[in-house]
């Protein structure tokens, strides 16, 4: 039976490889997701983006609870948004926050998630490798 694992991101992160190569890369995430799938061809992947807080609560319900795992990485609501929070909070799926960059060597607003306590790890600062690292652990866990 094949693994389950949900890609969702959130604000800006329609702009890789356009945005801030420096920081994220000249890869767009579209290119990216085709490369994560070769690498594992037995999990079923899916992937969501979107730029509106409502927009990514609504998918975290309609996929939290049919069964498989979550990689998310909600960009800028990770350091804001109470209500993408309670939203991982509620669901039965596990979810591992990802980020691209090191928040920790970044910005001081940046070293607070509000995520991280209900979620099943973090990664960051591995660039999209990141999102490979959450694959694996969903998938063994």
């Amino acid at each position: 039976m094949k693994h389950t694992v949900h890609i969702v991101n959130g604000p800006n992160l329609n702009l890789l490889g356009q945005r801030e190569p420096d920081k994220y890369g000249h890869t767009s995430f579209e290119a990216y997701f085709e490369s994560l799938r070769a690498a594992f061809p037995e999990v079923q992947l899916s992937y969501f983006q979107s730029n509106v807080e409502g927009e990514l609560i609504d998918h975290l319900h309609a996929i939290g609870f049919g069964g498989g795992g979550i990689a998310l990485n909600a960009g800028g609501y990770t350091h804001t948004s109470v209500a993408l929070r309670d939203a991982v909070a509620s669901i039965e799926a596990p979810v591992v926050e990802v980020h691209i960059t090191n928040v920790h060597a970044r910005e001081a607003f940046r070293h607070v998630s509000l995520l991280s306590p209900v979620c099943q790890g973090v990664i960051c600062g591995l660039g999209l490798e990141g999102y490979a690292a959450a694959v694996r652990a969903l998938v063994s866990s």
